[in-house]
């Protein structure tokens, strides 16, 4: 490869890029104008982008634009940003789209759930597509009826409304769990789900009813935050009648609630209750003891997303069939069932 020679204080140009990368002009146009795929093998257009990444090269995106009509922008929706899962989902989304060029903006549901306005004066001129979790999908409704792209995470892969759709496995996750629980002897069970709506929870429930079919199982929801979760669990645990023995969480957060709950209520966790969360944040290992929990990959999570979708702006068949694995994490929080 040769290296191109100082530029000093001139602006590099798609011929210094070209050279440093040795290919043509043409194909420095094709890789950062997002048209080399079929083109343009993976490994060059990787050497075109450092080239162009360490030359510092930056295109008239603003003339490029108006001549593509496009912004080069994407809008990640999410339910809150006080979820640190979705910081991650962020994280790896914002990478890949750096990578081509694009610019994402976070955009979180009010209050989580529920409505939210357009964030721009016409959605369909500012934005290039739309990347949404199904925990915020009554946020959307700003964008109905426009005819942006929309990829959407962990959501209803017969949804005909999205373009593409990418899930974690969470089922498999809630499998794994049961699996453990079961396997430690534990027959009575408090499903502590979560009081959001989503599709994502309905399946998470439906896997743990099928896994524990036999078991005696309550389910009591509510809200995604510690205080609402020791509240809720406090109450199913003094309930009358046979304590469960194990409680089940839809994420981090409801457990460490549950957690709560129990030392109030003079209850060890695990000799007394074993106790497992959903998603493996910080606060798994913030807690103690530490807790038992299913880990999805939330980067990667983010990052097939953002795929996906410029996948659908560049004219790719849509995928719905991109399925991540969770992976069962045991930590302190759960041990054998107590003796009758």
């Amino acid at each position: 490869m040769q290296t191109p020679e100082p530029l000093g204080a001139t602006r590099p140009t798609s011929k210094d890029v070209a050279r440093a990368a040795g290919v043509s002009q043409a194909t420095v146009s094709l890789v950062l104008g997002e048209k080399w795929r079929g083109r343009v093998s993976e490994r060059t257009a990787g050497t075109v982008r450092e080239a162009a990444r360490r030359l510092g090269y930056r295109p008239n995106l603003a003339a490029r634009n108006l001549r593509l009509g496009r912004t080069r922008t994407a809008l990640l929706v999410v339910p809150a940003l006080t979820n640190e899962f979705f910081a991650h989902v962020y994280t790896g989304a914002a990478a890949v789209a750096a990578d081509h060029g694009f610019g994402v903006v976070l955009y979180p549901s009010p209050d989580g759930v529920g409505p939210a306005r357009d964030p721009f004066a016409s959605a369909q001129a500012a934005l290039d597509g739309v990347l949404a979790s199904s925990m915020a999908t009554a946020a959307l409704e700003a964008f109905r009826g426009s005819e942006l792209p929309l990829v959407m995470l962990d959501s209803d892969p017969a949804d005909a409304g999205a373009a593409a759709h990418v899930n974690l496995d969470v089922a498999q996750g809630m499998r794994l769990v049961t699996a453990h629980l079961l396997a430690l002897g534990h027959r009575r069970f408090l499903h502590l789900a979560s009081a959001a709506p989503s599709w994502t929870f309905d399946v998470r429930a439906a896997a743990l009813g099928e896994a524990l079919r036999g078991a005696e199982v309550r389910t009591v929801r509510s809200p995604l935050t510690v205080a609402a979760a020791r509240e809720a669990a406090g109450a199913a645990l003094a309930a009358p009648g046979p304590r469960p023995t194990a409680v089940v969480c839809d994420d981090d957060i409801l457990a460490a609630g549950v957690c709560k709950a129990a030392r109030r209520l003079g209850l060890r966790v695990p000799e007394d209750l074993s106790v497992t969360g959903f998603d493996d944040m910080a606060l798994a290992t913030a807690v103690e003891p530490e807790l038992t929990t299913v880990r999805l990959p939330a980067e990667e999570f983010g990052r097939r997303g953002m795929e996906a979708l410029l996948a659908v702006l560049a004219g790719e068949p849509a995928r719905s069939d991109v399925l991540l694995p969770a992976e069962l994490v045991p930590r302190g929080s759960t041990g054998p069932a107590p003796a009758p």
